[in-house]
């Protein structure tokens, strides 16, 4: 799972997902990308689920850029405990996701293959995609 080997601190404020993207809108290294739609917290578990799928259906051919990294640590209290004693301890690891934003790309297979395996590894996402091309960003 991917989680930061270090941080400054343990815990984090939640903040807002509100605005869009402004930088990393654009390919950068691969021909394909999967684009963001909407704003979400992506969790460690579904970026490793989607890169699975995309590994699997392209036999681990070309190369896979994955553009998020799961940095925000996510509390929760423990089950039927009652109010107040402070905040939970952290249980999980998200990336902060706003809309334009590239998640992955890839590049190194023939077009039918990466279509359909960013096509594949959407439905992993709890969110809408886009599939972008390198020649449509340009």
């Amino acid at each position: 799972m991917l989680s930061p080997k270090r941080t400054k601190f343990r815990k984090q404020q939640r903040g807002r997902l509100r605005g869009r993207i402004i930088q990393k809108k654009h390919l950068v290294f691969g021909q394909f990308g999967l684009q963001a739609q909407e704003p979400v917290w992506l969790t460690a578990r579904q970026i490793e689920a989607t890169r699975r799928t995309i590994t699997r259906y392209t036999k681990r051919g070309g190369k896979l850029w994955i553009m998020v990294f799961p940095d925000k640590p996510i509390t929760a209290r423990a089950e039927e405990s009652r109010m107040g004693s402070g905040k939970g301890a952290p249980q999980y690891w998200v990336a902060v996701v706003k809309p334009g934003k590239v998640l992955f790309e890839l590049s190194g297979v023939p077009t039918p293959i990466a279509e359909q395996a960013l096509r594949m590894a959407a439905y992993k996402l709890p969110i809408k995609t886009k599939l972008i091309r390198a020649e449509e960003t340009n």
